[in-house]
């Protein structure tokens, strides 16, 4: 869905490249067969001579056409989040944050209960205590924090809003990304250039790709400012390596732009003990923005909160005075029994600790499950490492589901979430190209089909192995095993 790419792998959204400066590209289901920047300076042939402004142009209508031209069918894509069934449009009708499929736990429902009374509004940009909370939340993590460096917001999209409209420019974003990032910068009119990720994670972009697309844009005349990552990324599920993110904070920092760091899902890796996790605002401090989404790790997804972590410095102060004019433009306030409960979140209590960390280890348990069937199945995917999801590419498997009817992300989406019973977002809403046959795959609605959502992974010692898992593992298993069975018998073309 990228708007367009100076690095020619970074195309329109919804277009295919014509030449690639960084012949790497985006690997195939984001695991490429090679460096993502190898032949980052070469010139290639059959070479794109628009300039990225028509690319950027020209990627606005391929995706309008990729979203809107099947709306004249007469099934329909499935339900994805409770939308009606009908139209394939970017954002009303792309995916949600990865709810975890468990009750909302009981201490925040009596927290917000308690503060239903409050009538008055908080104030834009968080109640003090709120921020306090959060100044308390990132200590813990090693990155102290003033309240006055804090902005919270009723959802992370309401910040990197703000923080795209205060920080002006054109915006880097890697392939694939989250599908919240990119729709927030259309909406200012700011073009959106995706830069190819490396092999062995998603979230933070190849540093020499990041360079020659900066090189690009600033040659035809754009001006990037702003570079949005993610250490614990969606869609991939994976955690950047500390050496890749400190080379391309680097490479960031010597082209002069901020950075916002999305760590929505740091809280949530599966095997913290083996896996280690940086901010970049560990590296550097003066030039980033760290923004959570609490629905990652401590709150419902229908319960809007986030908080932003702003640089210490004149520049970052300045930065968080334009940011608040935004929000409050915007009306964006965290109402007053919302922001009660993100703030008890945030103390890290002993019950929310015991259950992000019992989500923590069951979705680590259901994505290594999901992640073998698909690749038993002849698909690709990275191992999960955080979160509660994958990104799958299904191109092994391309003559069996064009058997199926299926020749693009769109078209696999819809089969995969009328097979599997719940939303499989294909590659084109995370930025891929649409043709490639890529998807999200969650774990949250696995153990969501319970009569009693939650109540038997308190005393079970296998959650695989209760009815509605094993049933939603066992389709999965048996739609992926259809797939494998027919590419095997499928002839030649």
């Amino acid at each position: 869905m990228s708007e367009s790419g100076a690095c020619e792998d970074a195309v329109p959204e919804g277009a295919a490249s014509e030449g690639d400066a960084c012949e790497g590209g985006v690997p195939e289901g984001g695991v490429s067969q090679g460096n993502a920047s190898e032949g980052a300076g070469s010139e290639g042939h059959g070479r794109d001579t628009r300039t990225h402004r028509d690319r950027a142009s020209e990627g606005r209508a391929a995706e309008g056409e990729a979203a809107g031209s099947r709306r004249g069918r007469t099934h329909g894509p499935p339900d994805l989040g409770h939308h009606p069934p009908h139209g394939h449009g970017p954002v009303r009708y792309g995916p949600h944050l990865p709810g975890d499929g468990l009750p909302v736990l009981p201490e925040l429902s009596a927290v917000l209960a308690a503060s239903a009374g409050r009538a008055g509004e908080e104030p834009v940009g968080g109640a003090p205590a709120l921020l306090e909370s959060a100044c308390g939340y990132w200590e813990r993590r090693g990155l102290p924090t003033e309240p006055g460096q804090v902005a919270a917001a009723p959802g992370a999209h309401s910040l990197l809003l703000a923080l795209t409209a205060a920080l002006g420019g054109d915006v880097l974003v890697p392939r694939p990304c989250a599908a919240w990032w990119a729709p927030y910068a259309r909406l200012l009119g700011r073009p959106v250039f995706h830069v190819p990720t490396p092999a062995e994670s998603g979230g933070v972009p190849d540093p020499y790709a990041l360079l020659e697309t900066v090189r690009r844009v600033r040659d035809e005349g754009g001006e990037p400012r702003l570079l949005v990552l993610s250490v614990a990324d969606d869609p991939t599920g994976t955690v950047a390596p500390p050496e890749l993110l400190h080379e391309t904070v680097e490479a960031a920092a010597g082209e002069g732009l901020h950075l916002v760091s999305d760590e929505t899902w740091r809280d949530t890796l599966h095997d913290p003990h083996a896996t280690v996790l940086l901010s970049p605002a560990e590296m550097l401090p003066e030039r980033v923005t760290v923004v959570t989404d609490l629905a990652g790790a401590f709150l419902p997804p229908g319960w809007p909160a986030a908080v932003a972590r702003l640089p210490a410095s004149a520049a970052g102060q300045d930065l968080h005075a334009r940011v608040l004019d935004v929000l409050t433009a915007l009306g964006a306030r965290v109402a007053a029994p919302l922001s009660a409960a993100a703030g008890y979140a945030l103390d890290e209590p002993e019950p929310v600790t015991a259950r992000r960390t019992a989500s923590v280890r069951l979705h680590a348990r259901l994505a290594a499950a999901v992640h073998a069937a698909v690749v038993a199945a002849g698909a690709t995917a990275r191992p999960p490492q955080a979160g509660r999801h994958l990104y799958a590419d299904l191109g092994p498997l391309r003559d069996a589901l064009a058997a199926q009817g299926v020749g693009d992300a769109q078209e696999l989406e819809d089969f995969l979430t009328a097979r599997l019973g719940m939303p499989a977002p294909g590659g084109h809403r995370f930025g891929d190209d649409l043709p490639a046959l890529r998807v999200r795959l969650s774990t949250g609605p696995l153990p969501a089909g319970a009569d009693e959502p939650g109540a038997h992974f308190r005393t079970t010692t296998d959650p695989l192995e209760l009815p509605h898992v094993h049933s939603a593992l066992a389709r999965l298993k048996s739609v992926f095993g259809d797939l494998r069975d027919a590419q095997r018998w499928e002839p030649p073309r």
